[in-house]
């Protein structure tokens, strides 16, 4: 992928994925637009004449400054293609213009302010959703992103699933083996709209070794199910096609994609 959006921010996640962001650049050839969005939209109860809007404002741009600084202070020790775009404004809607001329998003799984949450990252879910690019959600826990290493393909046949596999194929292509996973459902009617051996020979077709790989459903989430079997065949990557069900369903109900957003193993990357 040769245009890569980074979200920057001072969260506990920013330098997993600001180190992933520069192995994939070097694995691709690739140049990494850091983003960094500003908002002053600070909720302060009573403040009804804004003072303490406007005694925040000088420490939100400074501490922007500051990270700014430190971050470049990096990048400029890398041997990579960088800029810098400074915006203000919500730093989804800021992604999300942005990433018209971007391969992927690269993001990490909390929201901002929300360091330690165990909930889904709104912000990632709404990327997934509206970006015309995959996101790359990189849990913090990550030190280096292999794009060699193996990669777990979540497959329910859906369409969602197809447009994570042709979305993702840049990546799957640098990858010496993808696994193309499906959890065996217990159900009447089993969504398999496009079976895995028509995943597997549009993978073959471009050059990508490709491994089906059914899993017996067992009596843990399907999402845990998952990255078991990623991690067992130590996979640096899983792809999967984010919300099959409507998002409100989810949230209501949870479901695969709630439950990946809110508690990843390993770098994941959605499409919808």
């Amino acid at each position: 992928m040769k245009s890569i959006l980074l979200h920057i921010d001072g969260d506990a996640c920013m330098e997993a994925r600001l180190q992933v962001a520069l192995d994939l650049s070097r694995a691709s050839g690739g140049h990494i637009t850091c983003l960094q969005a500003v908002s002053f939209e600070v909720f302060a109860p009573g403040d009804v004449y804004g003072s303490a809007m406007a005694a925040a404002i000088p420490r939100i741009k400074e501490a922007a400054e500051e990270l700014r600084a430190e971050i470049e202070t990096d990048l400029a020790n890398e041997d990579v293609s960088w800029e810098w775009r400074f915006l203000y404004g919500s730093a989804e809607g800021r992604l999300l213009e942005q990433s018209v001329l971007h391969d992927v998003i690269i993001v990490g799984p909390h929201d901002i302010g929300e360091d330690g949450s165990t909930g889904p990252s709104g912000m990632a879910g709404e990327l997934a959703l509206r970006a015309p690019c995959p996101v790359l959600v990189v849990p913090g826990e990550t030190k280096r992103h292999d794009a060699s290493a193996p990669v777990l393909v979540a497959w329910n046949g859906s369409s969602e699933a197809c447009v994570a596999v042709k979305q993702a194929l840049p990546l799957l292509a640098l990858a010496k083996k993808v696994y193309l996973a499906s959890v065996e459902e217990v159900s009447e009617q089993p969504r398999q709209d496009f079976p895995a051996s028509e995943a597997a020979a549009y993978l073959v077709r471009h050059g990508v070794e490709t491994e089906v790989v059914n899993i017996p459903r067992g009596d843990a989430k399907i999402a845990d199910t998952l990255f078991s079997a990623a991690q067992m065949r130590e996979c640096g990557l899983m792809v999967m096609g984010a919300y099959g069900h409507s998002r409100l369903a989810e949230m209501l109900m949870g479901g695969v994609t709630r439950r990946v957003l809110s508690s990843p193993q390993l770098p994941v990357l959605l499409a919808h």
